[in-house]
C-alpha cells in the first residue's frame, strides 16, 4: 500500500526528527521546536499526526523515536532536497544558501515523475561533467 502524501509541514517535521535522531540520538519536542522555529504546541500536534501514520513512536511527555517507515519517508524528502540543491548550485550556479532555500520550497510540491526525470538528468550530468562546464561557459 503506498504511503499517503504528507503535507509540506509534516515533511519538514519528519526530516527534522530524522536529522536530530542521527545527530543527537534521542529527540525531544523542544529540540524539534528549536530546529524548526515553531512552538512546542505545534510540535505536539505534528508529532501526534506522524505517530498516527506510523512514522514516529511518541507518547506525551516522552522522546520522539522515528520508525523505519518514518526513516524511509524522511530519506525520500532529503533525497528530493539534495537533488534540487545540487541542480540549483551545480548546474545553474546559484549560491549554496539560495539553492538550499529554493530546494526546501520545491521538494514538497514536485511530482514523482518530474523528480525521477530530474534525478536521472543530474546523474547523467555527474557522469558527463564537461556538459556542465559547457553550459556554464555559454556567455
Amino acid at each position: 500500500m503506498p504511503q499517503k502524501k504528507l503535507s509540506s509541514s509534516l515533511e519538514d517535521y519528519i526530516e527534522a526528527i530524522y536529522n536530530l535522531s542521527n545527530s543527537e540520538g534521542k529527540v525531544r519536542s523542544i529540540d524539534i521546536a528549536r530546529k524548526l522555529g515553531v512552538s512546542r504546541a505545534s510540535v505536539s500536534e505534528a508529532v501526534q499526526k506522524l505517530a498516527k501514520d506510523g512514522l514516529v513512536d511518541y507518547t506525551k511527555y516522552d522522546d520522539v523515536a522515528i520508525t523505519s517507515k518514518g526513516k524511509k519517508a524522511a530519506e525520500e524528502v532529503i533525497s528530493r532536497h539534495k537533488i534540487f540543491t545540487e541542480f540549483f548550485a551545480k548546474v545553474l550556479g546559484v549560491e549554496q544558501k539560495e539553492a538550499e532555500e529554493n530546494a526546501c520550497r520545491i521538494e514538497h510540491v514536485i511530482s514523482p515523475a518530474v523528480y525521477i526525470n530530474l534525478k536521472a538528468y543530474i546523474d547523467f550530468l555527474n557522469q558527463n561533467p564537461e556538459l556542465i562546464q559547457k553550459f556554464k561557459s555559454k556567455d
